[in-house]
């Protein structure tokens, strides 16, 4: 039998083992997640679509026929899919009023490797309005809080997930990164978030829906072997849209490899010249004192590209990808953008979207080729980068307002909060937040460590060894 304490207390391979052994049922476990989000969810908006019938369903199909748990080794898990990706058949709103009543009509191709390693989706996270910040208040779904103080962001766009995660409705939560959605919300709910290497896996089958490679799909977990179980489960077996790193193996069985020494660099500075609190400094200079302890080499380094042409390239990019998905939906409704119900946000950077020419478009890509090629050679000296995930600990909701009447108040408080993670959407790296580091208030606070194309391992090793020298609670006591 699984008490509620018994599911709380366990990651999503320790559950796995228990399903094996015949310690529960699947369908007891599905029951606990179900309980668990009828018990807080009315508390942090984390769900936003219910998806518990068919999961009970799904859960007594597992134990009726128990080689189905042969399919993975994460096979019986209940999981969340953020509403970003659809899931056929399920209600898709993308956080938007635009999507209000419709329902897909086809799975993501990140749900189908999810749904094909045995997991059971049993509803869907709230996430801001076409993932466009980094704090989760979309109009459409509403306000997001924080398991660690209900006053709270999130972050964004994954924060449904994280919510989820931290208030331990489940271990893990599907989370999607294309300029920071995994790793902001990690780091604002205490939990590993790693963002994979560009072509590891797939989002969807074509450009629009990866951002042309800009935005990547995973998860957000309590625990590193479970980021690590979860990315064996939907890495692929052969390149898609972009070249695919090589890998060794699994990402589970490389954990238990020894980590040597690693050459790493902290960035203290902020790219965009903005202040960064104190408790987001203190975060990355522990880590690093934390590294040294580990045996790895340490030095303070100044980054070696100009983020500015790289945001303002992908800044150009993503309007015109947003534009594209809008006006697909506005073609269905017979109206024009400026009658769409989208934040004011929102509408902005579809009408730049609209704008962006075919030579523009290719220039920007060129600016993040060399962005790319630069970073290599870079990663020649240095195998990691350490860095703060944000520049302040959590902000209070309302803060960070898409729907603002203000934007430039808006663009303000994002460039003051964010500025360090989406370069790397830009060059294709993998980087993470790791939760080592609490504010005084009591809220977490993520420090970023950044790879080399291709060392998703690498990086799972090193979040496997911080772990083991400092750990880091499972959940808020939400």
């Amino acid at each position: 039998m699984l008490t509620p304490s018994d599911y709380l207390d366990k990651d999503a391979i320790s559950l796995c083992e228990g399903l094996r052994r015949k310690d529960f049922t699947a369908e007891e476990l599905t029951h606990s997640a179900i309980d668990r989000a009828e018990e807080v969810n009315s508390k942090i908006n984390a769900i936003v679509t219910e998806n518990y019938e068919q999961a009970i369903i799904k859960a007594k199909h597992l134990d009726k026929n128990r080689e189905l748990f042969k399919t993975s080794p994460i096979s019986g898990i209940p999981f969340l899919i953020k509403d970003l990706s659809t899931v056929k058949g399920l209600p898709a709103t993308f956080g938007s009023n635009l999507f209000k009543n419709y329902t897909a009509e086809k799975s993501s191709k990140i749900v189908e490797d999810y749904i094909r390693a045995g997991l059971n989706i049993f509803g869907l996270s709230n996430t801001p309005e076409f993932g466009l910040t980094i704090t989760t208040e979309p109009v459409a779904n509403g306000v997001t809080r924080n398991p660690w103080n209900l006053e709270y962001s999130t972050g964004g766009s994954s924060g449904g997930a994280a919510a989820a995660v931290a208030a331990g409705i489940s271990p893990v939560a599907h989370a999607t990164d294309g300029g920071g959605s995994i790793r902001v919300p990690a780091a604002c709910c205490g939990l590993f978030g790693l963002k994979p290497s560009r072509g590891l896996t797939s989002i969807e089958n074509e450009p629009l829906g990866s951002w042309d490679g800009m935005s990547v799909g995973h998860v957000v977990s309590q625990t590193v072997r479970d980021s690590a179980a979860f990315l064996d489960a939907i890495k692929l077996d052969c390149p898609r849209l972009f070249p695919m790193p090589v890998t060794e193996g699994f990402f589970l069985s490389n954990l238990k490899k020894s980590q040597g020494s690693l050459r790493i660099g902290l960035q203290l500075t902020h790219p965009g010249n903005q202040p960064i609190d104190q408790v987001c400094l203190d975060g990355v200079t522990l880590a690093g004192q934390l590294c040294e302890s580990l045996g790895h080499k340490v030095e303070e380094i100044k980054h070696p590209l100009d983020y500015t042409p790289v945001i303002s390239a992908m800044s150009k990019m993503i309007n015109t990808f947003i534009f594209q998905r809008i006006d697909a939906r506005l073609h269905q409704l017979g109206i024009p953008l400026e009658e769409a119900d989208i934040e004011n946000s929102t509408r902005i950077v579809a009408s730049l979207g609209a704008k962006v020419t075919a030579g523009q478009y290719l220039k920007a890509r060129e600016t993040l080729y060399s962005a790319e090629l630069a970073l290599g050679n870079f990663h020649k000296s240095y195998d990691i980068i350490i860095s703060p995930v944000l520049s302040k600990e959590p902000a209070k909701l309302g803060w960070l307002n898409m729907n603002s009447e203000d934007m430039k108040n808006y663009t303000n408080c994002f460039r003051a909060y964010g500025g360090f993670t989406s370069i790397y959407n830009g060059t294709g790296q993998p980087s993470m937040s790791v939760p080592l580091h609490q504010s005084q208030n009591g809220l977490p606070v993520g420090v970023m460590f950044t790879g080399k194309w291709g060392d998703d391992a690498i990086l799972l090793r090193l979040a496997k060894q911080l772990g083991e020298a400092k750990p880091w609670p499972l959940r808020a006591e939400l």
